[in-house]
This record gives structure tokens, sequence and C-alpha cells, in this order.
């Protein structure tokens, strides 16, 4: 007869080995579909994504829109699967070009039924914007699992809209979770391209840009459509800078010729009409002067760098300023409006910031805080979690 003590032992070598013969569990893999068009700010979050399915086994496919933006910033991920729809801006409700624009809206939701049956896919996701409402729409009516993520603190009213055909919201920011009562929502973060997490060393990226990498930079960027007078205060305050100073300015294609002829006498002042090696850009970089779109604000907050924040004055519910407000009550940014700055105003902002040490690293400090690296895996698991639970 066995021993109280070698039956117990016996026994964990028989559970042992049952664990170990058992087939491990494998998930699904599944199709998603990522409607991700309009802007960069929806763009690069949805490519994020995109790659960590990938990298999860499951297949993803990324509708964008019809607009250059699109085309230029999606170039470079040659290895992702991109598919276009026309892009439909909602006019306002009482406008006379809303009916046109309801049959534009019908019709590109029996284009996103098409794209979606012939992808075969188990899941909607869309980044955001009115441009993510016909596939996710389709998606909901199709019966599939369906998902938006809005990346500010004040949702826009489009993806308010979305949320209700959705099975859950996923959340950039917590300040967001009021707007979406009648849903369930998870605060993922905003997710970022994976090269931004992977900087390329100061010197390379300066080399790139034709820049010091022992002189105080500043880089300038409006998001990837521009942003005109922020871009002229940028260019004008280039005199007040102290002359070890050197700026890259990414001016957008619009207006790179206005920048170019108002710094053409400033020799450290590189401007570019479009950046399509933004790790770089951050590395190179000391201070970055910028709109408060979600998506450039989580990208800075990665890369760990002070910012003075302009929101776009003209942007949906101002939700510009209450993403900037975010940052700069964690005093990683300086928070001013455009109405409130000329350009020696802005010459003396980020030249106090780079000469104060103790305040530079402070701020750096508050931004790498509000980082979110993991929010793109954050995704990934509350959509398996929902399509394919253990």
């Amino acid at each position: 007869m066995l021993t109280f003590l070698e039956a117990e032992r016996w026994n964990l070598i028989f559970n042992v080995l049952q664990l170990l013969t058992q087939p491990l569990f494998v998930s699904k893999s599944l199709k998603v579909l990522i409607a991700c068009g309009g802007t960069g700010g929806h763009l690069f979050p949805g490519i994020a994504v995109g790659e960590a399915l990938r990298a999860r086994g499951h297949e993803v496919m990324l509708l964008i829109s019809e607009k250059k933006v699109d085309a230029e910033a999606s170039a470079k991920y040659t290895h992702l699967r991109f598919e276009t729809m026309p892009a439909v801006a909602k006019p306002p409700t009482l406008s006379p070009r809303m009916l046109p624009f309801l049959w534009k809206l019908w019709g590109s939701i029996r284009h996103c039924k098409k794209v979606i049956g012939d992808f075969k896919a188990d899941a909607v996701l869309g980044m955001g914007g009115f441009t993510s409402l016909p596939p996710v729409y389709a998606g909901h009516k199709l019966g599939l699992k369906t998902f938006v993520h809005d990346s500010n603190a004040r949702p826009g009213r489009a993806n308010v809209m979305t949320s209700r055909f959705c099975t859950q919201v996923f959340l950039g920011l917590d300040a967001a979770k009021p707007f979406f009562t009648n849903r369930e929502t998870v605060t993922t973060g905003t997710p970022a391209r994976p090269e931004i997490m992977q900087l390329p060393r100061r010197e390379e990226a300066a080399a790139l840009f034709e820049l010091d990498p022992a002189c105080p930079t500043i880089v300038v960027t409006g998001g990837s459509q521009g942003a005109r007078r922020l871009n002229e205060l940028s260019a004008q305050a280039a005199v007040h800078l102290p002359p070890e100073t050197q700026v890259l300015h990414i001016a957008g294609a619009l207006d790179f010729q206005r920048v170019c002829d108002i710094t053409h006498d400033r020799p450290r002042y590189k401007v570019l009409g479009f950046c399509d090696q933004m790790p770089s850009a951050y590395a190179v970089a000391d201070l970055i002067i910028a709109r408060s779109g979600a998506s450039s604000l989580t990208e800075i907050a990665i890369a760990g760098h002070p910012s003075i924040l302009v929101p776009y004055p003209f942007a949906a519910d101002d939700h510009q300023t209450r993403n900037a407000e975010v940052f700069s009550s964690a005093g990683a940014a300086i928070l001013i409006q455009e109405r409130d700055l000329d350009a020696e105003k802005l010459a003396d902002l980020t030249t106090s910031i780079l000469q104060d040490l103790p305040t530079y690293k402070r701020m750096a400090k508050a931004a790498r805080a509000l980082a979110v690296p993991d929010a793109a895996e954050r995704v990934c698991t509350a959509i398996e979690a929902i399509l394919s639970p253990p």
C-alpha cells in the first residue's frame, strides 16, 4: 500500500504529465477589417493595430480614403493590405447638401458590405472620424463584432454616433468615458506606429536631415494636414531664436514653399513638405511645437519630449484644447491658444524651456509618464477577448 507521501508524489507526477500532453490553447486566427482613413491621426494608429494583429497570427485589411495624405502615409507599409473607399464628409444637418450626402453614405455602406464579404471579415474596427461609420455600420448589419477607437479627451460626434453600432468602444484617454454611457468602454491608450518605439540614434537622425546633433533642436509639426498659421508663427519666430538653435519644420505640402520663403535666410532652418521618417524627427528633437491631435500627442509622449501645444482653433468641439489640457495639467507641455501667440512670444517660450535644464527634465519626465506604449496590444487583447474567449 502506498504511503500518503508516495500517493501525493504520484498524484503530482500524473497531473504534470496530463498538463504536458494536453494540446496547447491556440486562439482562432481572425480576419479584422480596420477603417482608418482620412488623416494621419486615424491612419497611423490603425497601422499600429494592424501590425500588432499580424504579429499575433491574424489577417488584416486596412480601409483608407482616396485622399493624397492616405496614399503618401501608407506607401511605405508595403507588407500591409490597403483598400480605398470614397470619403463621405457630413455637411451641416440643415444643409441642402444633406440629401446627396445620405445617398453617397448609402452607397458607401453598400461598398463596405461588399469589401467585408469578399474579405470574409470576423470583425470591423473603426479608428475614428466619419469615415469609420460606413464600415462599422455595414459590419454591424452583417452581424459581425464591431469596435471604434476614440483617441481624444473630447470625442467627436461621429464617433459617438458610430458607437451605437459597436460591441465595444476603445478609448485613448479616460476623460472620454462619460461620452459613451450606453456602451462598454475599454481604455487602451492610443496605438502608435511600431517604429516610434525604437528611435534611431540622434547622430543618425541628424545626418538624415543634414542637422548638427550637438545643437538644440526644435521640431515643428502641424500634423498630417499642416497648420498654416502655426507654420507662419514658427517661421517668423526663427529670427528671435539663439543662433545655435536649429529647427526641423514639417510644414505640409501646401505650405512648404511659403515657409521656405520666410526662412530662406535662416541657415539652421530645415523645411520639409512631408516627413515619412518621424522616428528620426523625434530622435533629433529636444522640443516639439505642434497642434494637439491625439495621435501626435501619443507619439510625443512615447518619445518623451517637452512640447508647446497650440490647438487648432476650429477643431470640432474644441477637442484639441481638451487634449492639450491633459498634457498641460500633467506638466508635460505648455498650452497656448493661437490667438494669444505671436512670433516673439513663441521664441521666448521655446528658449526658456531649452535653457532651463530642471524645467526641461521635469517636462520630459511628465511626458513619458503619459505614454501607453502597449496601446496596440491592449486593443488586440480586447478584440481577442470578444471574438476568441478562452
